[in-house]
């Protein structure tokens, strides 16, 4: 493995293993690719080698894809931490840290959709705190683009539907 490459590789996990949620691929190029580390193909190639040698385990929606370290991708950031320098470790720190709130508040709320058995779509809707659903909602839509505009309104509109639930339950 050449070292710029086992490098991207690092920092990815280094990245995940500093956070207690998934990162999407938009949060781990955000910090890499403004520090100027890589180039976009050379962290995609990298994200890609983590997942076959699994590493890291990809969760896909339509509109967004969620990286999870695995046991081993920890492992391997524990026996190479001190390939990553301390410089780089320390930016990465600083990043995870300045914006810990915005990138958990965005993995945290989740839509996605599928076609059912009755041949319309059923739109999950999903906000996760400390891994575990919050509210786990889903509805059927009879098009694929009303299942696609739910799945969006989702991410725009979660904390208003969860409050009028709330209020009309309790």
């Amino acid at each position: 493995m050449d070292t710029p490459s086992k490098l991207y590789k690092l920092i990815i996990l280094y990245m995940l293993n500093r956070v207690d949620f998934p990162l999407t691929n938009s949060q781990i190029s955000e910090f890499i690719l403004d520090e100027g580390y890589t180039t976009y193909f050379k962290l995609q190639q990298a994200i890609a080698e983590l997942i076959e040698s699994g590493f890291v385990r990809e969760e896909a929606t339509h509109n967004r894809t969620f990286y999870h370290i695995t046991e081993e991708g920890a492992e391997t950031v524990y026996y190479f931490k001190n390939d990553i320098s301390r410089a780089i470790q320390n930016d990465i720190n600083a990043f995870l840290q300045k914006k810990k709130y915005e990138l958990k508040n965005e993995v945290s709320v989740k839509s996605d959709y599928y076609r059912n058995s009755n041949m319309e779509y059923s739109v999950r809707c999903q906000v996760i705190e400390q891994r575990m659903p919050l509210i786990d909602l889903t509805v059927t839509a009879p098009t694929e683009a009303e299942a696609e505009t739910i799945a969006n309104n989702w991410t725009k509109k979660n904390q208003e539907v969860y409050a009028m639930i709330m209020s009309q339950l309790l």
